[in-house]
């Protein structure tokens, strides 16, 4: 999903220069993000004997797509849930496009480009804009607070394996900024006040992970977020929240079903061990391309000292099925989606649409 909030776009400028500003530095910050993925691989898990790794996802059998596509419809549906309840006469399905092609947009195109195509999808069903971006800013607060959230279950999934002081360190400061990230939410429904105050120390926390977080803006956007949706927030609080868990639950489960689909039975890494390391990696995501190279160097790392380093090959090759899966899987589906929309949009099907 696209962590956004709701700010309408800018108005056309006459020149193009901000854009290939924007497109290169884009593009820089792709290459650094493939440098520091590399190196964190190499640092983490040694050189990578490719060769074996190619012979690893040689085992994956055709069939095998069927349950990874299945296991990534159910992360995007589970995905889309925050979206209906915070969107008045929005559809499930409706959701889910929305959120499939603003990530194709999000992913190649520079800012405000996601926003200004789920402005315009929501206009072409016919929705209130405003209220439409007021649920994608309430839903990314909400993911940002299942990010943080999931850490925990992640230990109690790992009760009785051997942990270091890192990750319960890690664990609890992720569960301290998911419970502010939440008391925030909370707050927008009692007072005006309390929900700028909430706001502005969730930021301050939020900065500790994302330095370009500005925490007078997120406590703005909090007292905002309670004139436009609080009865919203209320109704879809708990139930949005069981669903982006299980939404992380999916993501994991891909992995899981990846690394037996390369041959890492149940004696090698049991299921427990797999669904928690991912949990308790989770917060990582919040760096570019969803964590991409740093997460699966810290858990092959982790599940090597569990396995043995005769199966890092295949643990390697699971954890490239798992990005082909959730990243160039879900870009795919986006990008029908988009084009589909596009088309219907130009034949003039759907409500709203001029």
């Amino acid at each position: 999903m696209s962590d956004t909030a709701p700010v309408l776009p800018p108005p056309a400028t006459t020149t193009s220069t901000p854009s290939v500003r924007r497109r290169v530095l884009r593009a820089a910050i792709w290459l650094v993000v493939a440098v520091f993925a590399w190196v964190a691989l190499d640092r983490l898990i040694g050189r990578i004997d490719w060769t074996a790794v190619g012979n690893a996802l040689g085992r994956v059998e055709p069939w095998m797509a069927l349950p990874l596509l299945a296991m990534l419809l159910v992360r995007q549906v589970l995905n889309a849930v925050p979206l209906v309840y915070y969107v008045p006469g929005l559809s499930w399905g409706r959701s889910v496009q929305n959120d499939l092609a603003a990530n194709v947009v999000a992913t190649f195109a520079p800012p405000p480009g996601d926003i200004v195509l789920r402005i315009a999808m929501f206009r072409s069903w016919g929705l209130d804009p405003v209220r439409g971006m007021t649920g994608v800013t309430l839903n990314s607060f909400k993911f940002y607070a299942v990010r943080f959230l999931v850490p925990g279950l992640g230990l109690l999934l790992l009760t009785g394996y051997e942990l270091s002081q890192r990750q319960y360190v890690l664990a609890l400061a992720s569960l301290l900024v998911a419970a502010a990230i939440l008391g925030m939410l909370v707050a927008i429904l009692s007072s005006q006040s309390l929900a700028r105050r909430a706001g502005y120390w969730a930021g301050r926390l939020l900065r500790t992970f994302r330095r370009s977080t500005d925490p007078d803006a997120i406590g703005d956007r909090a007292v905002e977020l309670r004139h436009q949706a609080a009865d919203s927030l209320r109704r879809g609080l708990a139930p949005s929240l069981v669903a982006l868990v299980g939404m992380t639950l999916a993501d994991a489960t891909i992995l899981l079903l990846a690394l037996r689909s390369v041959g890492v039975g149940p004696d090698t890494l049991p299921v427990t061990e797999i669904l928690g390391m991912v949990l308790l990696t989770y917060p990582l995501t919040t760096l570019p391309l969803f964590g991409f190279g740093v997460i699966e160097a810290i858990l092959i790392a982790a599940w090597t000292l569990t396995a043995g380093v005769l199966v890092e090959p295949s643990l390697v090759a699971a954890t490239i099925v798992w990005r082909i899966v959730t990243i160039l899987g879900t870009l795919a589906i986006g990008a029908v989606v988009l084009v589909v929309w596009r088309v219907r949009a130009r034949s003039g099907f759907g409500a709203g649409v001029s």
